[in-house]
């Protein structure tokens, strides 16, 4: 115990883990980003994007509950570290088949398989790490900072990536993400990371590694509006993932695949998401911050994923992008900010584990199915002499993209009806005050 309170805690602690997870961050942008040419070069598919997007995302959500659970019966710190390293030897497997001429576009499949398998682990580790560490008025702060980490990455990794291509190659990008990787382990393992203290929640949820699993569900279940809050998610999260799914090729087909333009792109949303990320940090989200989550979802629908699919050139796309970026970290942060709150630290693992996988399990399901969407049916009907192209031509114009980009429409306007109708029930509108914090009994006696 000694050797602990000489560590870094506290906010100390939370800093130094988030510049190690900043970093990280960008050598995993700057890796995906390479990877993301090479296969559109190697496929000329939408499909195969969405597949590698599918096989990297859908192991997270499915073992979010086993992972939630043994996060919670874990020291959290060595959960963060393994997580981490997993991260790291699938970038070491692509470098080392890509730097022997025999890397294959199914190889991005399993190695994001089981990167995405380890990472369920990882995201409920460090968010119930942030709520030992922190007070809960820190909670919308240190989530805005690592949004904003997150989307700082977004802007440099495709355009330093661009550059380290032509210098280096897509093996020198992948070696700079290894080197990131046992940076952020480091950071992990410099610092203090408190285990949470026993609630009767916590003994209430104890039992064999099933039952544990299965205590996420029976909580948020109990709870209506957790519930409710999250099956927004899941709706939004369903037509968000039908919009990231073709977003990257829809630009690459509409720029005459011009990588400098998407790079561009992504890295403006970067932009978006470091200013979010600043204003979350610094202010710490609207109050009642159920107010951030639907109404950063109306407007991140309509300014983001909407205008990106009306957008043909990159003026248009520059400042959908931002806007997208922008709304991102302050629905995150306030969500995240609501559920550390009213959740006990002890069982946030099991619960949040959960919580993801109602919120997302919808979003590698769409990614499976808006590939061959694109290809095979909004594509060739909104050619010049599609089915679609009399209706939606004079709006989105035809030929390579235009389906892709009706699909982006499409999901940005049921994406604004799904954020207003939270509205229409008062168990998710008045979820803050309907739900106790954690710490209420506590601060009471």
């Amino acid at each position: 115990m000694e050797i602990a309170r000489k560590r870094p805690a506290g906010m100390l602690a939370f800093t130094i883990i988030w510049f190690g997870q900043m970093m990280s961050f960008l050598g995993t942008g700057m890796t995906r980003f390479a990877l993301t040419i090479w296969a559109w070069q190697i496929t000329g598919s939408a499909t195969a994007l969405a597949l590698v997007a599918f096989f990297s995302f859908g192991p997270t959500v499915f073992m979010s509950p086993i992972a939630g659970a043994l996060v919670d019966r874990s020291n959290r710190k060595l959960v963060m570290i393994l997580s981490d390293l997993s991260a790291g030897l699938s970038t070491i497997a692509i470098l080392l088949l890509y730097a022997t001429g025999n890397l294959q576009i199914w190889h991005l499949y399993v190695a994001g398989a089981f990167a995405g398998a380890f990472e369920s682990f990882q995201w409920p580790a460090y968010s119930a790490a942030i709520t030992t560490m922190l007070p809960k008025e820190q909670y919308g702060r240190a989530n805005g900072m690592m949004s904003l980490a997150q989307s700082a990455s977004e802007i440099a990794a495709p355009i330093l990536a661009g550059i380290l291509i032509g210098l280096i190659g897509i093996g020198g990008v992948m070696t700079i993400d290894v080197i990131t990787f046992v940076f952020a382990i480091g950071t992990l393992a410099f610092v203090h990371i408190p285990q949470p203290v026993a609630t009767a929640e916590g003994e209430e949820g104890r039992g064999s590694l099933w039952q544990e699993s299965a205590y996420g569900f029976r909580y948020i279940l109990k709870r209506p509006s957790l519930l409710g809050l999250q099956l927004i998610f899941t709706a939004i999260n369903l037509l968000g993932a039908l919009a990231f799914g073709v977003m990257r090729p829809m630009i690459l087909a509409r720029a005459g695949e011009n990588a400098e333009v998407l790079g561009t792109v992504l890295s403006i949303s970067g932009i978006g998401g470091v200013v979010g990320g600043l204003a979350m940090s610094a202010w710490g989200g609207p109050k009642p911050r159920v107010h951030g989550v639907l109404g950063g979802m109306l407007l991140a629908s309509l300014l983001g994923e909407l205008l990106i699919g009306l957008g043909r050139t990159l003026p248009v796309w520059a400042v959908a992008a931002f806007s997208l970026g922008f709304f991102l970290p302050i629905i995150n942060g306030s969500n995240q900010a609501i559920w550390q709150a009213k959740v006990a630290p002890d069982v946030q693992g099991r619960v949040f584990a959960v919580r993801r996988l109602i919120a997302q399990i919808t979003f590698p399901l769409a990614l499976l199915i808006v590939g061959p969407l694109a290809d095979y049916m909004f594509e060739p009907m909104m050619q010049p002499a599609g089915a679609l192209a009399s209706v939606f031509g004079g709006l989105l114009g035809t030929g390579p993209g235009a389906g892709m980009a009706l699909i982006m429409v499409l999901s940005g306007v049921l994406g604004a009806a799904v954020a207003l109708s939270g509205y229409l029930f008062p168990a998710i509108r008045d979820i803050e005050t309907i739900l106790p914090d954690h710490d209420a009994a506590a601060m009471e006696a």
